[in-house]
């Protein structure tokens, strides 16, 4: 089946997130939503995820899932905020476990912070498979970004979240902890082995120089032609070498520090003080 997929484009992080609905009734599911951050004031928004509640509203859509394709550095997840008004549940891979304990550290979270992905409804593996009313979709597990990092494949369409870009700007780095460029490679390849007219939707666009538009949608085809990181002509060892040089001149996102602290715990802030003020930390020295 062909899912109907409309896209929201947030200019303060270069995120795409996606109402993906079955053509034959009002089911949909959204993936990686938004909830806006302002760093330098500590304040949250919802513009961006209001605008997504907006568009299932107005067109009496029924959310069954609240997809996250990977804990995300670069932005915070709207999940808990969007559930809250339309309900779905909130699905993620079942190795967010190793990113919680990773990040726990980190951040020094204490033993209150559970590690075992519960703050989650649904814990997806590889060969996993859901229902968007008719629609059927497909997990794979795509990991060299992080080590949770998932394609959810619906239909004709794969949303592969940080792990391909489009073709003419490449892949994901692979520097994060827990990141491999070869795993990365290798998730690829999985992505790629899907049939040539599948649709791939990414999950960001950052113009690569000499296109005016950002874009979002594109075909394994095109990325197995044209793919600057991973066509057909390029091979492993070219591309770990690439990644790990390109990696190595790269700054942090500037919202990973809040983002991790949010996105592992399913969206949802960390708990409040006993005057229900709720604070993020910043480790020094640790990132």
């Amino acid at each position: 089946m062909k899912p109907e997929v409309t896209a929201f484009f947030d200019d303060a992080t270069n995120t795409i997130s996606y109402v993906v609905r079955d053509p034959a009734g009002s089911s949909c599911a959204i993936i990686d939503s938004v909830l806006d951050f302002d760093y330098a004031s500590g304040r949250t928004d919802t513009k961006s995820a209001d605008a997504v509640i907006a568009y299932v509203q107005e067109n009496n859509l029924n959310v069954e899932w609240l997809l996250e394709s990977h804990v995300h550095a670069d932005h915070l997840s709207a999940a808990p905020y969007i559930q809250e008004r339309v309900g779905g549940k909130i699905g993620i891979g079942d190795r967010i476990k190793i990113v919680q304990d990773t990040f726990g550290k980190v951040f020094n979270e204490g033993t209150e912070f559970q590690r075992d992905g519960s703050q989650f409804d649904q814990l997806f593996q590889e060969g996993d498979s859901f229902h968007i009313g008719q629609l059927r979709g497909d997990v794979l597990h795509t990991p060299g970004h992080t080590p949770a990092c998932l394609t959810y494949v619906i239909g004709d369409a794969a949303f592969v979240g940080d792990t391909l870009f489009m073709p003419d700007f490449g892949t994901a780095r692979c520097d994060f902890p827990g990141g491999s460029a070869e795993t990365l490679y290798a998730s690829i390849q999985k992505i790629l082995a899907l049939p040539d007219e599948t649709r791939i939707f990414v999950g960001h666009d950052y113009k690569a120089p000499g296109r005016d538009e950002y874009a979002w949608e594109t075909t394994v085809a095109e990325q197995k032609a044209a793919n600057i990181h991973v066509a057909s002509d390029k091979n492993r060892e070219a591309f770990v070498q690439m990644r790990t040089e390109r990696d190595a001149t790269l700054a942090m996102p500037k919202l990973i520090i809040p983002s991790l602290q949010v996105n592992m715990r399913a969206g949802q802030m960390p708990e409040p003080d006993e005057q229900g003020d709720v604070f993020l930390k910043v480790p020094v020295n640790k990132l």
